[in-house]
């Protein structure tokens, strides 16, 4: 059965006009099905996600400009969403970060989609330049913009590198859940990381501003 097209009073599908959840939803699993069940990256074209989710390839096109950005979207809406940072203090923001980043690493762990599609992608540069500017830049982003609030506040010492910095804060996540992805990911892990950091990060006593 397939999943039939919005239509507009004047019959033709015009860009801007309200997805239809239902067909988003239909291509996603599509997609995510045909991973789960082995099936290598290269072979899920365009057309074969159509077939599978009972829809037109022009419905697809419709709405992703190629298999790259769909397969991004679907990557996106699989993943934990992105991090709310409280702003309160650059500590509970590094934080926020790296909770952030331990889900998502326990989201692969758990995910037979995720740990496919991950485990593939390297292999296909396209796809993975495409996540990497739409996913993973704007969170390292996030991450530098956090780390230059602290140094501007006096938290953070204003000679080391920026991403210097940002690597020190992520490294040991990123070791745990792409270096030694059975290591464990504990609750606490993201504060313990950021307290040890940290302490190593601040201004000398003397030189950090003195609270109104």
């Amino acid at each position: 059965m397939s999943l039939a097209e919005p239509q507009d009073n004047g019959g033709a599908a015009r860009r801007g006009r309200p997805r239809s959840e239902a067909v988003e939803e239909a291509v996603r699993a599509a997609v995510t099905g045909l991973l789960e069940e082995g099936v290598p990256l290269a072979d899920v074209s365009m057309e074969r996600i159509a077939r599978t989710a009972g829809v037109g390839k022009a419905t697809l096109y419709r709405r992703w400009a190629g298999k790259e950005e769909l397969f991004v979207d679907v990557l996106r809406s699989v993943e934990p969403p992105e991090p709310e940072l409280p702003g309160t203090s650059v500590r509970d923001d590094l934080i926020a970060l790296l909770e952030a980043l331990r889900r998502r690493g326990l989201a692969k762990r758990s995910s037979a989609f995720l740990y496919s599609a991950f485990a593939q992608m390297r292999s296909h540069p396209t796809l993975w330049e495409a996540y990497r500017a739409t996913v993973i830049q704007p969170r390292h982003r996030m991450a530098v913009e956090v780390l230059r609030r602290g140094v501007e506040n006096g938290e953070i010492r204003a000679d080391l590198d920026i991403e210097f910095l940002n690597d020190l804060f992520m490294g040991p996540l990123l070791v745990r859940t792409v270096i030694r992805p059975g290591a464990p990911l504990e609750d606490d892990l993201p504060a313990r990381i950021v307290d040890a950091v940290l302490a190593g990060v601040r201004p000398p006593a003397g030189d950090r501003p003195i609270a109104d």
